[in-house]
Parts: structure tokens; C-alpha cells; sequence
């Protein structure tokens, strides 16, 4: 195992005998903490391509370096999406049938209805590309790619609503508190650039829909260093970076010097190292304050690349613009990249709701693809596209000729992925003729999460971090890799 009781940085019941063996070595953690974090700020050099992480280095050559993950919160219905089931429209209007529910438990907003009519989706499906995906008219960009994308349409899980579903596809556990997939990899596979985050989250602006707190991209209980750093629209896009009014960046480098210094001192005594987290913190956010206007300042990206993501690609903290800015920040080594995107929660007037947000994210998503391709990056950055469960074949509420909902549907839907060892024009996996169950291939959360960590090169058993006696990994006691959608 990776992480043994000699090299578990986190594990407060080694702390000492860590401590006792620097010692006697004459270096103390003091000095090796000052000494490390100096480093970028002239002090001390990083060795070219030196590992950062617990790993040391990936378990087996990675195919991806890097992560674009795109959440789509609340739900997308991958029955007017990508999952073509023509019978609904056949039986549009009757009731689905005992022997597809199966006696499977339904939300509380479902169970009252006197009746679930079966909804056909009013969108026109056709296949796209060699690869014939079936993909609606709502996603006119998306089937332009078709044949760079892996659909996998058995995606499930045991979530049923939606902050446990989103919890669980972003931690691996249904309960909060538990690091999520940035953290992980931020821990595992360390940083490929000091002068900018590892692990970065943007969420479009200006969105209703259900809420997400910032323990979604929390480092649970990994050293705080390893959790997401938000970036937001506006003149300040990461909150309390730049220096209070009278305070030069000199000034501020010797405040941080002297603080290092002091810390230091404490962590001998202490032994407490999450002290090395909170002055890697403050050197971060000093050379932060140099590396992030450059990466967020549009101005060196040429016209044709704000057309290829749409018209809100220069409105900051819009979906087109984080999109773009994702690609800015895989350039420069960040290695894990969260969008969120809410609003897919449409319990009812879907038809309106789905359009809109297809609207927002259908151009920006495929222009993504396209630009990591044409720059020779897709093939090592893996892209997910996706939510925390799919919807319902039944109306929730009244159906109409024009109108219906959905309601939440954890048994079976459909995400994408692209680029960084996926194979790509496939669909993999399928549901049955009502779109309710599934029929073969089943990918469970946990089966995602292993798979994504086979890219990047980690063995998904072995990232592990004891934790109040116990070892804890973000695939939890699950988990296969997929390895028939694998390049």
C-alpha cells in the first residue's frame, strides 16, 4: 500500500516517529518546511519534473494529466439528451407498467401522484458521426464532436435526491465530510505548477437551482492545502489575494518570511503539520497574486476563439467564459478543473427549463473539445460531462402535448467523457426499451471514479489515507475500472 504508516504525512499516530527520525538526521521539520516553501519565491529551486505528491509518481504511465470535469447539477434527462427510447412517444400518456417499475422506490415528489403517464420526449433524435450517437436537436454542438465523445448511458447510483447524489459523485460517500476528487489527486499526484492551484472551481454565475457549498471541493480530512481554490467573476477573482490598501508586495514578503519563521518554530515544538498546510497557503497566495491576472486576463485570445465558444464567452463567470478559462488554466499546469453549471432540476415545464440550459452550455462544451484538440491536448486531458442522476420516463405532474417534467431517476443515465485515455466515438453501456432500468454494462459511481483515477495513472485501491484508524480512499470498498471505454 501506497500509504503505510512510515509515509502518512496526515496520520497524527505517526507524527512522533517522523519527528524523531528528522531529528536525528540534524534537519527538523522546521527547517524542512521553511526550506520547501521558500522555494519559487528565491530561496530555494525545484528540480525540473520532481514529484510534489504522496505518490511520488503515478502507479503506471498515465494516459491524462490533467482533469476538466463539467457538473451539471440537478439532473440532466438523458431522455431528451441521448438516451433515444421512441416506445415512449408510442405509449405517451399510459401508465408505466408495474413490470418496469418493478416495485422500486420513487422520491417523495413522485409518490403522491394518483398516477405516472409514461412521457415521450417531444425533441427530435437523430444519429451523428461515424459513431452514430443518437443525440437530440437541443444539442447541436455537441453532435459535431460526437465521434471525439464516449457516451456511457448505464451510469447509476443508490442517491435518490440530490445532495447526497452530488456529494457522492464528488467524494465518493453520500455523507459529507470526505475529500473530494480534486483533493485526492492534489494529495496523490501533487502539483505540475507552484505559482498557480492545483486544484480550481468556477461555477456559472447567476444561477438558480439547487444549492452547492464549498465542501464539494473541500479537503475533507487531508491537509486544507489539497482543497479547491474558487475563482469568480469580477475584478477580484480569487477573494482576499491582492494586498490591503498600504501594504507593498516587499512588505508583504517580509511579513511572510518572518510568519514562515514563526510557524517553523511551532511545528518543531508541536509536531502539528497542518502547519506546513497553512504556510504553503500563504505562499500560494502570494504568487497568486502575479499568475492569476495573467490567466484570467482574455485579452491574448484571438476573436476566433471567443466565436467558437459562443457569444457569453467574454462575460466573465459566464459557462462559455469558464470554459475557456478551464482550458487557460490545464495549459498552465493546473491539474484539476470543477465547473459547475446549475439548473437541470426541471420537475416540471422541462421542455422550457431544458432548452435554456442547453442554450448555455451545448456551444461552450463542444468548443472545449475542439480547442483542446487543435491544440494537441485532448489526448491527455480527460473531459467529464455530466450530473448527479438522470430523470424519470414518467410526467412528474400534469402531462401535456407540450409540456411535462421529470422527476429525479438514479437507476439509469447517461454522462460523456473525452480525451486523456478514453476511447473515443463509442456509446457504452444500455437501458431498457422504457429507458427505466438498466439493460447491460452498469456503471456505478464508484466504477467512475476508478476508472478516472486509471487515466491519470493511479491505481484506485492504493490511494489511500488513514484517518481515525482507518484507511479511506475516494473509491471506498468499490470500485472496478471500466476498461472497455479505455483507449
Amino acid at each position: 500500500m501506497i500509504n503505510d504508516d512510515r509515509l502518512c504525512t496526515g496520520c497524527s499516530d505517526v507524527g512522533q516517529s517522523r519527528r524523531e527520525f528528522l531529528g536525528k538526521f540534524g534537519m527538523g521539520l522546521g527547517g524542512i518546511a521553511l526550506g520547501g516553501l521558500m522555494q519559487g519565491s528565491g530561496y530555494a529551486a525545484v528540480p525540473s519534473g520532481a514529484p510534489t505528491g504522496v505518490l511520488g509518481n503515478p502507479h503506471f504511465a498515465p494516459k491524462a494529466k490533467r482533469v476538466i470535469y463539467m457538473f451539471q447539477s440537478g439532473g440532466p434527462s438523458q431522455l431528451d439528451l441521448f438516451d433515444y427510447k421512441p416506445i415512449l412517444n408510442k405509449m405517451n400518456g399510459e401508465e408505466l407498467p408495474d413490470s418496469v417499475r418493478q416495485g422500486q422506490r420513487l422520491t417523495g415528489m413522485s409518490a403522491n401522484q394518483a398516477s405516472l403517464p409514461l412521457a415521450g420526449s417531444i425533441f427530435d433524435f437523430k444519429q451523428h458521426g461515424e459513431s452514430g450517437a443518437w443525440i437530440s436537436d437541443l444539442l447541436p454542438h455537441t453532435a459535431k464532436v460526437a465521434d471525439d465523445l464516449c457516451f456511457v448511458k448505464s451510469m447509476y447510483t443508490e442517491a435518490i435526491n440530490h445532495d447526497p447524489a452530488t456529494t457522492f459523485f464528488q467524494t465518493g460517500s453520500q455523507i459529507s465530510g470526505r475529500p473530494c476528487i480534486g483533493s485526492w489527486l492534489s494529495y496523490g499526484l501533487g502539483s505540475d505548477n507552484e505559482n498557480l492551484p492545483n486544484f480550481v472551481v468556477m461555477m456559472t454565475k447567476n444561477k438558480g437551482g439547487q444549492p452547492l457549498y464549498s465542501r464539494l471541493w473541500g479537503s475533507g480530512f487531508l491537509a486544507s492545502e489539497h482543497q479547491g481554490i474558487q475563482f469568480r467573476s469580477g475584478a477580484d477573482p480569487v477573494l482576499y489575494l491582492n494586498n490591503p490598501g498600504g501594504v507593498s508586495r516587499e512588505s508583504r514578503r517580509d511579513l511572510l518570511n518572518r510568519l514562515s519563521e514563526l510557524h517553523a518554530a511551532k511545528l518543531e515544538r508541536t509536531g502539528d503539520l497542518e502547519l506546513n498546510a497553512r504556510i504553503a497557503q500563504y505562499e500560494m497566495a502570494f504568487r497568486m497574486q502575479t499568475s492569476v491576472p495573467e490567466v484570467t486576463d482574455l485579452s491574448d485570445e484571438p476573436e476566433s476563439v471567443f466565436e467558437a465558444y459562443g457569444p457569453d464567452a467574454k462575460n466573465p463567470g459566464s459557462y462559455a467564459a469558464n470554459c475557456l478559462m478551464a482550458r487557460r488554466l490545464v495549459e498552465r499546469g493546473v491539474k484539476f478543473v470543477q465547473l459547475y453549471h446549475r439548473g437541470w432540476d426541471q420537475h416540471g415545464g422541462l421542455p422550457g427549463g431544458i432548452r435554456t440550459q442547453c442554450a448555455e452550455t451545448d456551444q461552450a462544451s463542444a468548443a472545449l473539445i475542439s480547442d483542446l484538440k487543435q491544440r494537441g491536448m485532448l489526448e491527455d486531458t480527460l473531459v467529464v460531462w455530466g450530473g448527479e442522476f438522470g430523470r424519470t420516463n414518467y410526467s412528474q405532474g400534469t402531462l401535456t402535448a407540450s409540456d411535462y417534467g421529470r422527476d429525479h431517476h438514479p437507476r439509469c443515465f447517461t454522462m460523456w467523457m473525452a480525451g486523456g485515455g478514453i476511447k473515443p466515438g463509442i456509446s457504452y453501456g444500455t437501458t431498457d426499451e422504457f429507458g427505466y432500468n438498466l439493460s447491460e454494462n452498469g456503471v456505478h459511481v464508484h466504477d467512475f471514479h476508478a476508472t478516472m483515477m486509471h487515466c491519470l495513472g493511479i491505481h484506485h485501491e492504493q490511494l489511500t489515507y488513514k484517518f481515525r484508524g482507518r484507511r479511506f480512499r475516494l473509491t471506498d470498498l468499490a470500485g472496478n475500472v471500466v476498461n472497455d471505454i479505455l483507449a
